[in-house]
């Protein structure tokens, strides 16, 4: 019983810590030291061994994809890709449909490979401009980049985003699995997502709302970004075609190199194509080869050591035995068996604020116990990638934070409620109803 209430201690520290704006790895470590005094396991043993282990162990296996991810997204980036894409999207819908150009822009680039943060970073200049010129309220800009960025793009079949990558290592299968009922689940959400959040703004601009920053800092920016932005360091960008054409080499290599290589191999040698055929296509807008590189590389460090960091912290908490009795009543919930699979990744995704951190530390327990029960292990794949994004966009999230606060200048009081509604009530819905569909079918 202690072992069990120091378990749910150390993950509501963790949570508070975050959100506190602790630095991940630093409050990581605190909680799993906790966790290892309440489990009465010897610290030393918990720290170096199954702390440290369950941290290398993911840094081996999924670092060259955080590296190749970050690099290209940079090059996306340095090169006014990103950008071109983002303001092609704009002109094309105009400040009318603000909202679903916003959304639009952040679904193609996250589709398409780019890192999240560098969608957020590129899309809203765009998201300020059609916002101020429609007179719409800047705080949904956040929900508009999260629901854009990862609510269906990082959890529907042949993505590359790592949460779909993931499950291919442990269920032994192609990013592309999870058949029918996985696209279908990706235009639900899509779908349902855009009409709720055009809904939500709609309701706040009959009652009277405009488009109010919340700071004179943010007022601003927005100011400063009235006009869509036309040059890149005194440069037009480059023509929308090449900036989209790498986006969908990406996706198309991943899929096909997937029928004979490991998922993870063919998102390695899709990505580096990425970055070569952006380079190739917009030569003219490179400003410098070897920046682009230095700094995806120390961006995927961080990235890739703030989840390694998290799922070191899950391994310490699995080696508990209230950490495995919570498993087991899990896996007897009454109902269809990936039931049980799809509550137990979402709330450790939850726990963890974290899609691929939670993954890391799920799967490897889970995946070989439902495996042995003969379960589709395609359904298994969708099902744990689609848990991963439904309770991982809590507020403690750090895309989440980063959007909200960084990226937009809002505040979690102002903006987060309809992020509430379409990055964690629609994607847990969605995965009911995949639930459902797959023990049916």
């Amino acid at each position: 019983m202690l072992g069990l209430i120091g378990l749910f201690i150390a993950l509501a520290l963790l949570i508070y810590l975050t959100m506190r704006g602790i630095n991940i790895i630093i409050a990581a470590i605190i909680c799993s030291v906790i966790i290892a005094i309440a489990g009465g396991m010897n610290l030393e043993k918990a720290m170096t061994g199954y702390y440290m282990t369950g941290f290398t162990d993911y840094f081996a296996s999924w670092f060259l994809i955080f590296l190749l991810g970050a690099v290209f997204g940079k090059v996306m980036q340095d090169t006014g890709a990103a950008d071109s894409i983002a303001n092609w999207v704009s002109r094309k819908m105009g400040p009318q449909k603000a909202v679903f150009a916003v959304v639009a822009a952040c679904a193609i680039m996250t589709y398409g490979g780019v890192s999240l943060f560098v969608v957020g970073f590129s899309v809203y200049p765009i998201a300020v401009s059609l916002f101020r010129r429609a007179n719409l309220p800047h705080r949904f800009i956040p929900a508009a980049l999260v629901f854009g960025s990862i609510s269906f793009t990082m959890t529907a079949p042949g993505s590359p985003e790592i949460q779909n990558l993931i499950p291919t290592e442990h269920f032994n299968t192609e990013p592309t699995a999870g058949g029918w009922i996985g696209f279908l689940m990706a235009f639900v959400i899509m779908i349902v997502g855009g009409m709720w959040l055009g809904r939500m703004v709609k309701k706040a601009v009959d009652n009277g709302e405009g488009f109010s920053p919340p700071s004179a800092e943010v007022a601003a920016t927005a100011e400063s970004v009235d006009e869509e932005p036309s040059d890149q360091e005194g440069h037009s960008l480059p023509n929308a075609f090449n900036a989209i054409l790498p986006l969908i080499a990406v996706i198309v290599i991943l899929n096909l190199l997937a029928q004979w290589l490991s998922s993870s191999s063919a998102a390695l040698v899709s990505l580096t194509a990425g970055v070569l055929l952006t380079w190739g296509l917009n030569f003219k807008f490179v400003q410098e080869y070897w920046g682009s590189l230095a700094s995806g590389a120390q961006n995927a460090l961080v990235a890739a050591a703030n989840t390694c960091a998290v799922v070191g912290f899950g391994s310490v908490a699995s080696h508990m035995s209230a950490f495995q009795s919570v498993v087991d009543s899990l896996m007897n919930i009454p109902g269809p068996p990936l039931l049980g699979l799809a509550i137990a990744v979402t709330i450790i995704c939850g726990l963890t604020g974290s899609a691929s951190g939670g993954l890391g530390i799920a799967l490897p327990i889970l995946a070989p116990i439902y495996l042995a029960k003969g379960l589709d292990p395609g359904a298994m794949h969708r099902i744990s990638s689609l848990a991963s994004g439904g309770l991982d966009s809590l507020p403690h999230n750090g895309y989440v934070v980063t959007t909200i606060r960084a990226i937009s200048g809002e505040t979690h009081k102002r903006s987060y409620k309809p992020i509430l509604f379409l990055s964690v009530l629609l994607p847990m819905a969605a995965l009911l109803l995949a639930v459902l569909l797959y023990s049916i079918f």
